[in-house]
C-alpha cells in the first residue's frame, strides 16, 4: 500500500478510526469463529503491523471470543471493528472507508472454509436496482448509514 493514512469506522457512525503507517497483511479467515463474528461466510481482516491505530470518535465494546482473542465491535450498531490477539490488531476490512485499496493476499481457517464459497463469483449478477418490480421500494431507500468519510457530527442535525 502506497498512501500510508486510512481512515474508517462502524455503520452507524459512533466509532471512527484513522491509521497512520502502512498496515501488514490482509487476509480472510474462514475459521467458525470468524464466521460468527462477522456473521458472513469469514472474516476480511487486515493487521495494523507497525502503523498507528487513533480511535478518533468512541471506543469499541469488546467480546472474549477465545482465551487468546478480543474481539472489538460497536455496541450501537453490531459493526465488526478489531481482532485483537497476542500477536497484533487486525481491523475489518470492510469498516475501512475505501476497502477497494486493501486486497487479501492469503486465507485462514480453510479447514471450516464453506464448500460454495469459491462459486460465488460465478453464480448470476443483478445490479441492486435490476429487481424494481419485486421491490419497488428500492427506489425510495433513505440510507442513515455514516457516510465513508470523517465528518463532524454524526448524525447530522
Amino acid at each position: 500500500m502506497t498512501d500510508n493514512t486510512h481512515s474508517g469506522g462502524c455503520q452507524c457512525g459512533q466509532i471512527r478510526f484513522r491509521i497512520k503507517g502502512a498496515l501488514g497483511d490482509a487476509s480472510v479467515c474462514h475459521c467458525r469463529m470468524c464466521q460468527k463474528a462477522f456473521g458472513g461466510f469469514y472474516a476480511p481482516l487486515v493487521s495494523l503491523g507497525k502503523a498507528t491505530l487513533i480511535w478518533t470518535r468512541g471506543a469499541p465494546k469488546h467480546f472474549k471470543s477465545s482465551n487468546f482473542v478480543s474481539r472489538g465491535f460497536c455496541g450501537d450498531c453490531g459493526t465488526p471493528l478489531t481482532y485483537e490477539a497476542p500477536d497484533g490488531i487486525a481491523l475489518a476490512i470492510g469498516a475501512f472507508d475505501q476497502p477497494q485499496t486493501i486486497e487479501p493476499c492469503m486465507q485462514f481457517g480453510v479447514e471450516a472454509k464453506l464448500t460454495y464459497v469459491d462459486e460465488i463469483a460465478s453464480l448470476p449478477n443483478r445490479d441492486t436496482l435490476a429487481d424494481l418490480d419485486a421491490a419497488p421500494f428500492l427506489t425510495s431507500i433513505k440510507s442513515y448509514q455514516h457516510p465513508d468519510h470523517d465528518t463532524d457530527v454524526w448524525p447530522p442535525k
